[in-house]
């Protein structure tokens, strides 16, 4: 029995972005269908289940792949924008961030220096500001 399973998924494609993400939403669906009682919030959760098994256990894996960075393109600015504001977020108690007034550049300062004179690695301005 475990050398056909073995077997059947042999070449398979797998989860990937672009799979936990529409499982994401075949859950979202069902919660809204939960709270809500309209049936078409069930018919897309199906619909993205379906979908997420179908690309899972496909074996055109090029096709799979390339879908997959299709999706990855299409989000990679809104993936860029979270991982830049959970990197700040995890740095708050060692770091402030400031604007440089002039270019609007994002400038990283230790915290605990007191007022310090900060020069703007862009535009070469420097602004005053507590640490």
């Amino acid at each position: 029995m475990r050398e056909k399973f073995m077997r059947f998924m042999q070449g398979r494609y797998g989860a990937d972005s672009l799979s936990r993400f529409l499982m994401g939403v075949a859950i979202a669906a069902m919660l809204l269908m939960m709270f809500t009682r309209l049936s078409a919030f069930n018919l897309i959760a199906l619909a993205a289940i379906v979908l997420v098994y179908f690309r899972m256990l496909s074996k055109n894996i090029t096709k799979r792949y390339q879908e997959n960075q299709a999706y990855l393109r299409c989000t990679g600015r809104f993936r860029f924008w979270f991982g830049k504001k959970k990197s700040e977020f995890s740095q708050r108690k060692t770091h402030h961030f400031y604007r440089c007034p002039k270019c609007r550049q994002r400038v990283r300062v230790p915290r605990g220096k007191g007022r310090i004179a900060i020069r703007c690695p862009k535009c070469g301005q420097e602004f005053i500001k507590n640490s």
